[in-house]
């Protein structure tokens, strides 16, 4: 069955924050999947979940700091894949760490992970999947419970697994990821990760060792509570997908739960900061 998305490519200006907002707004909306590009962004929603008034509630796009404008375009699963196998190239993380598709050669790296992205989030491009890999290596994972939400690909928790972690839950609310995930955790002969498709509401009675979620900063802030109440003490936390401006307003809100920052990334303004819940209960 292919299945078609609309995809509305926003041009906007000033860009930021802006873009994330935008974002923040659409996926409420039902969008499932984002491309950032140096003009803006662009929107993927399924062709069955779209309607003509799709952005009838957008708010920011009826906001006079910001100038928006954008156009639609009825995109089909099979094109989207042909696009990414022409644009999608292999890369390295630190020379240890190899992310590529089932066409690339192997370069025989410590790590070698194969993902076929599709319309997931999550090839290791992105600066904040890059620094989450960077974060990852310098972990001890060895039999450790770690969840990786909002998991696009599923690039993190199958990387989770080859340094030894387990079990691992991958969590993401758009199906498409979901199916993707799975694709990809089958395709790295994966054995201890469960895929499953949902929010933060599926976190309910689960501790974890290691937390990672690399996810828009606004629903960062809003699942603060459900992350903090299910990571074990002495465990980990690594956030990713905002910007270098917006840590003081994530550790205002995780510093309320007593963890204290351990560290931070940086690349081209985008950040990745680790947490460490020292405490006990």
């Amino acid at each position: 069955m292919i299945i078609n998305y609309i995809g509305y490519t926003f041009n906007v200006v000033p860009k930021e924050p802006a873009t994330e907002i935008l974002i923040a707004q659409l996926g409420f909306a039902g969008f499932e999947s984002f491309v950032e590009n140096e003009d803006g962004v662009t929107a993927y929603i399924q062709e069955n979940d779209w309607d003509a008034s799709i952005l009838e509630d957008i708010q920011i796009l009826n906001s006079k700091e910001f100038k928006i404008s954008y156009k639609e375009e009825v995109i089909e699963q099979t094109n989207w894949n042909s696009e990414w196998e022409k644009n999608f190239n292999p890369i390295q993380v630190d020379d240890l760490v190899s992310i590529r598709a089932p066409f690339h050669d192997n370069p025989n790296l410590e790590y070698d992970i194969v993902i076929e992205p599709k319309m997931s989030f999550g090839t290791g491009h992105h600066e904040t999947t890059h620094m989450m890999v960077q974060q990852l290596l310098a972990l001890d994972l060895t039999d450790k419970k770690v969840l990786d939400m909002g998991c696009g690909t599923g690039i993190l928790a199958i990387f989770a697994e080859m340094k030894g972690a387990k079990p691992i839950d991958a969590i993401d609310i758009d199906n498409w990821c979901y199916e993707n995930s799975l694709e990809n955790v089958a395709r790295n002969n994966c054995k201890n990760i469960s895929v499953f498709e949902g929010d933060a509401s599926l976190l309910k009675n689960k501790k974890y060792d290691v937390i990672i979620a690399n996810i828009n900063r606004n629903i960062l802030l809003h699942d603060m509570h459900s992350y903090m109440h299910c990571l074990n003490d002495k465990g980990v936390i690594l956030f990713s997908g905002f910007y270098k401006e917006d840590i003081s307003v994530i550790d205002e809100e995780v510093s309320k739960y007593g963890l204290k920052m351990d560290k931070v990334i940086e690349r081209n303004k985008w950040v990745s900061v680790k947490y460490l819940k020292y405490f006990l209960n």
